[in-house]
């Protein structure tokens, strides 16, 4: 590649971040231009460095990388999202190509592997296993799927927080059992709306209960 690739980190575990960051920093093709442990430091410090490649962990503290590779999409159209995992949940990581990601490996990858990846997403691929290739070649080539609810989009904690909404829990009280902030409430809330397309609680909740 003659043009560097400037790439950022985001990666929870101390030991493996360090790695990471010698790995790619020692690269010659590759720009390092910042490091981060968890989801918000990554919201805040990513479009601030501005990468074209953003080697990115799912299982994140805070704000996981699903979430991250949306809202930093949303917000960054050009940059690429390569995820990394310890383990392969193939649900987990086709959720993260749906949010925007270009790709996948996982953590024992090797390092060779791992360069070419990130080259390769950068120049318009789309590196993945053989498996995750296989879901999304099923997922556009299967007959079309009408989604007049929008039930089918909700992940695992939006169902279960419209669950505890629609039994009468507060929002703080929600919080609480999902072991989210306020602002994690906002953000549930805000893609719930958007999923369901409605426009309050009591929308949601009805929409929820089939009503």
């Amino acid at each position: 590649m003659s043009k560097t690739i400037k790439i950022a980190i985001v990666e929870d575990h101390e030991e493996f971040r360090s790695k990471l960051t010698e790995l790619l920093g020692e690269a010659t093709e590759l720009n390092l231009v910042g490091t981060f442990k968890d989801g918000p430091a990554a919201l805040k410090g990513i479009p601030q460095v501005k990468p074209d490649v953003v080697v990115m962990d799912i299982q994140l503290p805070g704000v996981d990388g699903v979430e991250c590779v949306r809202e930093l999409k949303a917000a960054m159209p050009a940059t690429n999202f390569l995820m990394l995992t310890a383990y392969e949940d193939s649900d987990r990581l086709f959720e993260s190509l749906k949010a925007g990601a270009g790709g996948y490996l996982l953590k024992r990858t090797s390092s060779v592997r791992l360069l070419q990846a990130i080259q390769e997403l950068h120049a318009g691929g789309s590196p993945m296993t053989p498996q995750i290739a296989r879901r999304v070649v099923q997922f556009f080539s299967g007959p079309a799927k009408s989604s007049p609810s929008g039930m089918e989009d909700l992940t695992a904690g939006q169902k279960k927080f419209l669950e505890e909404l629609a039994q009468g829990y507060s929002y703080k009280e929600i919080a609480d059992h999902l072991g989210i902030t306020v602002h994690g409430v906002r953000n549930y809330i805000r893609k719930i709306y958007e999923k369901l397309h409605v426009h309050s609680k009591v929308e949601a909740i009805n929409k929820y209960l089939g009503r």
